[in-house]
């Protein structure tokens, strides 16, 4: 992969629509860095109901800048949901331009980042374009564009300390068991959710510690649980207490607090970082 200037970074929309407003504030970041050129595919102004275009369309987008051996990161343009439904085909039957390439996107694009890593890409979660429209989004695009163009370990989550990854819990939840389940043995899990009620993150985590296959991983920490709506009746105990529960019953060590989440202090972890 180039480093500096020169790079180009490809931007699709695996799931949902990217607005027209994020896109022209991300152009105008990328303008005044000077150090990367920014192409957003034009499929990510489409619309197909829930979706920035049929299956056939996304996957067609995302299968195109993957191949395209000129591009040299692929960013996808903002969560929702969709991306599981290309997920398996999109990793499929890859030539060797789709091998040298980083992806990064978090939310539902962990479905992606899930089915790449799994069969050996370079991907990391971290900040989309359409954070830009959050309070003090331009920094979460900055942070990812830094960690695009030149590795810059400002922009990690500061308690790395070996092989890791990071998901939505919803998102992780959703993909165990299926054909693009990951290794997680030896790695440390980082989770975060958004708008859920505390019912369904503890029916979430009793499913994902559950599993066989995050039992074998390295511990599990949580990020920021936001939005979340009011539980009837009232829940007993928050977030963390949950997830820390959930991994005393299942002997997966809790290791604490992540800085991630759906918000603009979101940072970025790799999923091949080995630590220092």
């Amino acid at each position: 992969m180039t480093n500096g200037v020169g790079m180009k970074i490809a931007v699709v929309a695996p799931s949902c629509t990217l607005s027209r407003d994020a896109a022209a504030r991300v152009e105008a970041i990328v303008a005044a860095r000077g150090d990367c050129e920014l192409n957003i595919h034009p499929q990510c102004f489409e619309s197909d109901g829930h979706f920035a275009g049929s299956d056939e369309v996304r996957l067609a987008a995302l299968r195109e800048v993957m191949v395209d051996g000129s591009v040299d990161a692929i960013w996808f343009a903002r969560g929702g949901y969709g991306s599981n439904r290309i997920a398996e085909a999109a990793a499929g039957d890859l030539p060797d331009e789709a091998k040298g390439k980083l992806y990064l996107g978090y939310s539902d694009a962990g479905f992606l980042l899930a089915a790449f890593h799994r069969i050996g890409l370079d991907v990391a979660h971290g900040p989309m374009p359409q954070d830009v429209l959050r309070e003090g989004g331009e920094a979460a695009v900055t942070r990812a564009l830094d960690w695009i163009v030149r590795r810059d370990p400002a922009s990690l989550e500061r308690g790395l300390k070996g092989p890791a990854m990071a998901f939505n819990l919803t998102v992780l939840s959703s993909l165990l068991g299926t054909a693009i389940e990951p290794d997680f043995t030896g790695r440390e899990l980082l989770v975060e959710e958004v708008s859920e009620h505390h019912y369904r993150i503890d029916r979430t985590m009793f499913h994902v510690t559950g599993s066989a296959a995050i039992r074998r991983a390295a511990g599990l920490r949580l990020g920021r649980a936001s939005d979340l709506p009011e539980n009837d009746p009232a829940w007993a105990t928050d977030e963390e207490a949950i997830v820390r529960d959930w991994c005393g019953r299942s002997g997966l060590e809790y290791r604490g607090r992540a800085d991630i989440g759906h918000d603009a202090g979101n940072r970025v972890v790799p999923f091949s970082f080995a630590g220092s």
